[in-house]
């Protein structure tokens, strides 16, 4: 079994649980948001914080960090946005009448899941809402954008209108995804199938196929122009509960306390991480190593190819939510309300992977932010 990992820091400045944690794009900062209301700003350079960024009047439930600005959403119905060099805020949408859930940036646009079952897209700058999506039966949980793409010369109108802003996917506790067109609004697909909610959701954008993961303990493989469900992943024994999307590879943690590595074209069970003691709450593969964050307050390291544990990460009180990775530094944020630097130097080097035929490479993201990859390790505080 792995070893246990040192501590770089611990970031205590948050008055309540961080539901989550953001990387800048150019992995120069942190963002946190808490229990607490506010969300913080994080220099991974020496991990202080560098900004307070309060506001909202109730919890923050997610948040996302861009080169020069962040944004926050909350249970008080709004999302923010702030300027990263000052911590001011500079805008707030209003509109959702419940919770926010989820928000996403991306193509020049913000969307939003909320309580109130509808997904939004915003006009960033202005802050005005363009398009409401509702059809959700119940909460709208989660969500990802699968950018416009080439069309041929003549394309029919329903392909047009499906191509030109691109298509939204949202995941909801009424057991269904669905497929939206931005630039009209209206529905494209519904995606039926799973018997329990949607809890997590991952776009192959180059193969137009949606991954979601259900209380009902499966993985399910989408085409979002046809609406088909492709295959049916079975081997869990409890919620999936997040997922990832590696180089045609899918990972899935579930509250069986495993993750399961699955290959995305055809089904097949690879590998499972075992080792947890309670529910996989987070997971993020970086350079040959799969990190883990549990409900039982540790962050695992594991060898991506062989499901071999590396390393054991003990310090925090609570369940880990959110984790990151940035050069040699593993960020861990929990209930306990503690962010926490672990030094992630001398894992085992990735094998390099057998030979397959070309193919395409994945794109799509899980409401992640680009992860860097040049960071000076930290020395423990």
């Amino acid at each position: 079994m792995g070893g246990g990992g040192s501590a770089l820091r611990v970031c205590a400045d948050h008055h309540g649980g961080i539901n989550w944690l953001s990387l800048s794009p150019d992995g120069q900062r942190l963002l946190t948001g808490s229990e607490d209301g506010t969300a913080r700003l994080w220099s991974t350079a020496d991990g202080q914080c560098c900004a307070l960024l309060q506001g909202h009047e109730s919890y923050v439930t997610f948040c996302q960090l861009e080169d020069e600005a962040a944004f926050t959403c909350s249970a008080d119905c709004t999302i923010r946005r702030w300027d990263v060099l000052t911590g001011q805020c500079v805008q707030v949408y209003r509109g959702h009448t419940s919770i926010v859930n989820r928000i996403l940036v991306a193509n020049n646009q913000l969307f939003s899941s909320s309580y109130d079952r509808t997904a939004r897209v915003w006009t960033v700058d202005k802050g005005q809402m363009s398009r409401e999506f509702r059809g959700h039966r119940n909460c709208v949980l989660t969500l990802a954008y699968s950018a416009p793409w080439d069309l041929p010369e003549a394309p029919c109108a329903e392909e047009a209108a499906t191509a030109a802003g691109g298509l939204l996917v949202t995941g909801s506790t009424d057991g269904t995804a669905k497929v939206w067109q931005v630039a009209s609004g209206c529905c494209h697909q519904t995606l039926r199938g799973h018997t329990g909610a949607v809890l997590c959701l991952v776009l192959d954008t180059p193969g137009y196929t949606a991954f979601t993961g259900s209380t009902d303990a499966t993985v399910r493989a989408w085409d979002i122009r046809s609406g088909e469900q492709l295959r049916v992943f079975r081997e869990h024994q409890g919620s999936v509960i997040c997922l990832q999307l590696v180089d045609r590879l899918v990972y899935s943690g579930s509250a069986d306390r495993t993750v399961k590595c699955w290959q995305a074209d055809t089904g097949e069970h690879l590998r499972t991480f075992s080792a947890h003691r309670r529910n996989v709450s987070a997971l993020k593969y970086h350079a040959g190593t799969l990190f883990t964050g549990s409900g039982d307050a540790c962050a695992r390291a594991f060898d991506a190819q062989t499901g071999e544990l590396q390393r054991v990460f003990r310090g925090h009180a609570f369940v880990i939510n959110c984790i990151q990775v940035h050069g040699q530094v593993l960020y861990t944020a929990s209930h306990d309300g503690a962010l926490r630097l672990w030094d992630v130097r001398g894992l085992r080097a990735p094998r390099p992977p057998p030979p397959r035929r070309a193919s395409k490479r994945s794109l799509s993201r899980l409401f992640s932010n680009k992860v860097g990859c040049a960071a000076a390790p930290l020395q423990p505080a």
